[in-house]
């Protein structure tokens, strides 16, 4: 996952994903103006595992994590950058770094190490696909990305809202699926021909909240909601703490 290398960074002219524009308007009688992305909605799936009693959650490489991270670190005096990277490193539990490579004009010690665009997030999919519902596409995530096979009856609704609202708006919804081993079919891993490489984490029930609220390790704010939820609204079910 972490052998990134032949980094380039170039214009967007074109995308499946991504279609920027520019609104004019006006307000309270104020010419204004605003740059924004038109995108797709989404689907996320919090998975409890009630044999092993902990939450399954993806790990990923995230691009725009990661260049992020290095724009951060080039503002940053060479020996602030320097921690930076080794704080990356220790969050993400790095592996070998061989074969990263740079763009031409970069040296190797201006980058971070990849696992600084490493980031632990809940299934997650495009709604992409309008001949199926949301809970449809939110089982097929699961299935694809984490291997457990659970019926779309079977997920619980637990919201849904607004993200990016500064720059794309695009609307998410958030469920709940309850699996057992006996629901595992696959390893999982995501679908390879869409360009996915996902490794599927396990986190004890009673370490959800330290986990979540633990700022060295990179993850989605879905992660942390949804363990909260779980926590009020799920443990007194199974009678367990969740370390809050």
């Amino acid at each position: 996952m972490e052998q990134i290398n032949n980094i380039e960074v170039g214009p967007c002219t074109e995308s499946d994903y991504l279609q920027p524009f520019r609104v004019h308007y006006n307000q309270n009688g104020t010419k204004k103006s605003w740059d924004f992305m038109r995108t797709h909605d989404s689907v996320s799936v919090l998975i409890f595992n009630t044999t092993l009693h902990c939450f399954v959650l993806v790990k990923q490489f995230r691009p725009a994590v990661y260049m992020c991270e290095w724009e951060r670190i080039k503002k940053q005096p060479p020996q602030s950058a320097e921690k930076s990277e080794e704080g990356a490193s220790e969050a993400a539990a790095p592996e070998s770094q061989e074969g990263q490579s740079v763009s031409e004009g970069e040296s190797s010690s201006q980058w971070p190490p990849a696992s600084a665009g490493v980031t632990y997030e809940l299934c997650a999919g495009l709604v992409d696909k309008p001949d199926l519902s949301l809970e449809e596409i939110a089982r097929q995530e699961v299935l694809e990305e984490c291997g457990y096979d659970v019926p779309a009856s079977k997920l619980k609704r637990i919201t849904s809202y607004r993200s990016g609202v500064g720059v794309t708006g695009s609307k998410q919804t958030m469920f709940y699926a309850e699996v057992s081993d006996d629901n595992c079919v696959s390893a999982g891993g995501g679908e390879p021909r869409e360009g996915e490489l996902i490794e599927v984490v396990k986190i004890p029930l009673h370490e959800a909240m330290t986990f979540a609220y633990d700022e060295r390790i990179p993850k989605t704010m879905g992660v942390i909601f949804s363990f909260i939820w779980f926590h009020n609204n799920m443990s007194p079910k199974y009678k367990i703490s969740t370390n809050v």
